[in-house]
């Protein structure tokens, strides 16, 4: 059977005991994801950078697909959390990156003002598999050389 897309034990956690995202239901179009470990996410204060959870897994898709990262729609009311980057952007080519091998993690900020705590196996985002187009005069022949945030490094 040819791979088309899914999702992967990220290097490092073979052994955490990591459950890979599902649907909920048979017409979910997101992937529940789960955190890897225990993390307090800190009160904000101004100047302060998100905090990264960790999922422990990777993703492999088609070379035109994209997985967005989403937030739970119920993490802001309920624990104050939003993602620092509104949504999450996972290429295909982040997948086995030389730096962290394609690992995928949420980047959050909570806006009460206590801390959060957020446990293993607590649902914290959710992950939408997506086709995406390129333009008429696209370009683009860069390669990919590292993990998170390395775009144009």
């Amino acid at each position: 059977m040819e791979r088309k897309r899914g999702f992967e034990i990220a290097k490092g956690f073979e052994n955490s005991n990591i459950n890979l995202p599902v649907r909920s239901t048979k017409n979910s179009a997101g992937y529940d994801v789960e955190a890897a470990e225990d993390c307090i996410i800190p009160a904000f204060k101004p100047g302060q950078k998100p905090t990264l959870v960790k999922t422990g897994i990777k993703a492999y898709m088609k070379s035109d697909e994209v997985l967005i990262l989403a937030n739970r729609s119920s993490n802001p009311g309920k624990k104050g959390l939003i993602l620092a980057n509104s949504i999450g952007v996972v290429d295909s080519d982040y997948y086995g990156n030389p730096d962290n091998d394609g690992h995928i993690m949420y980047a959050f900020f909570n806006f009460k003002a206590e801390d959060v705590e957020i446990k293993k196996g607590d649902r914290i985002g959710q992950a939408i598999f997506q086709k995406y187009l390129v333009t008429d005069d696209d370009i683009a022949q860069g390669e990919r050389t590292g993990g998170f945030g390395s775009t144009n490094k």
